[in-house]
């Protein structure tokens, strides 16, 4: 017996030995791409603040940005239309695509993401009830009512999802966040219905878009989107762990209830947030992750960082796409990102090997 675990440990060794230099060589083609990843997104917020209606030299963009001319009319259209609406499509893409990734680990379910879980749809229920039957308008007013929408619908989910012996499992959450999103929807509706003033001020909300928004509201939407961000990567870890299950998870010293109420505090800032200030925009929560995740593997301290960063990448070439795809006008991103990831979605479920968890 001595004898065959000495030979175990023997062949164990050379084993480890081999798979220390493989996983230093991955760890540093993920940190590669994830530094080239950010330079397309550089280059990506610039192609933004340089393409529109009318196309603006990077020269132009630059001298906008670093020696400001208030009578020159380039340099105002750069500063005070564009720059917010960069700056804004690159917090509510990370947003999404963070939130996204957190919902599913959390879940268990690749399907997962804001909208199939009903937190889009409590926010905007909350949202419409502030406009529609309390008279707020402005859009700071309405963020807290977005966020408590949207911890509402995210606990509801998950304790309906929990019922019964089995505990809260991957199709039973949907089914939850399913119903319950429908059902909040319907609440929306109905309230939108009934007063005209509202039907046109949601009209525009619900489609989801990040033009004509002011630097002034990023005093309200960025620190809440950083703080969510911040406690979403903070949690890659203990969610790496809750994969293996509650049991194992707790046996490799993961603390699962703080765990989980850090992630329901993360998902509630970041899909709160990001429906106050843009609407509701689609896809971007269920895609980018998948995308992601053929890439990294399934290490959520990798997942949730390309996140960030393809999340936000991803917004800004839907918003440049809307800017430039129609003669006259544009679509706004939460058509764009529809139409997008449609067929994005459907080559998910065509690949023979499904990104995993």
């Amino acid at each position: 017996m001595t004898q065959h675990l000495s030979e175990r440990g023997r062949a164990a060794a050379p084993l480890s030995a081999v798979r220390r230099p493989v996983i230093r060589r991955r760890a540093w083609v993920l940190t590669l791409g994830l530094i080239v990843a950010l330079g397309v997104l550089v280059l990506t917020a610039i192609a933004s603040l340089a393409v529109g209606s009318r196309a603006i030299d990077p020269g132009t963009v630059l001298t906008a940005l670093t020696a400001y001319d208030d009578e020159n009319p380039l340099h105002l259209m750069v500063r005070e239309l564009r720059v917010p609406r960069t700056v804004y499509a690159i917090l509510i893409g990370s947003a999404l695509a963070v939130c996204g990734g957190l919902i599913q680990a959390f879940t268990r379910n690749p399907l997962a993401d804001p909208g199939i879980l009903g937190v889009n749809a409590g926010a905007s229920f909350a949202v419409t009830f502030a406009v529609g039957v309390l008279g707020f308008t402005a859009p700071g007013s309405y963020v807290p009512f977005a966020l408590g929408g949207a911890f509402v619908l995210t606990v509801l989910v998950y304790l309906l999802g929990s019922v019964g012996p089995t505990g809260a499992t991957p199709m039973k959450l949907t089914l939850a966040g399913v119903a319950l999103g429908a059902a909040f929807t319907g609440f929306t509706t109905a309230i939108v219905l009934q007063n005209n003033s509202t039907l046109q001020i949601m009209r525009f909300w619900g489609v989801g878009s990040v033009a004509g928004r002011e630097l002034d509201q990023l005093a309200w939407a960025a620190p809440l989107i950083i703080a969510g961000l911040v406690l979403g990567l903070l949690s890659a870890r203990s969610l790496n762990a809750l994969a293996l299950g509650d049991d194992l998870a707790q046996a490799l010293g993961a603390r699962i209830r703080v765990t989980r109420v850090v992630v329901i505090v993360a998902v509630t800032l970041l899909a709160g947030t990001a429906v106050a200030a843009a609407g509701p925009i689609g896809f971007v929560g269920i895609m980018i992750p998948h995308a992601v995740r053929w890439f990294t593997g399934p290490d959520q301290r990798w997942v949730l960082s390309y996140s960030l960063v393809v999340g936000a990448i991803f917004l800004l070439l839907a918003d440049i796409l809307g800017r430039v795809v129609l003669p006259n006008g544009e679509l706004r991103v939460g058509i764009v990102t529809g139409l997008l990831g449609a067929p994005v979605l459907i080559a998910l479920v065509r690949r023979r090997q499904v990104s995993g968890l």
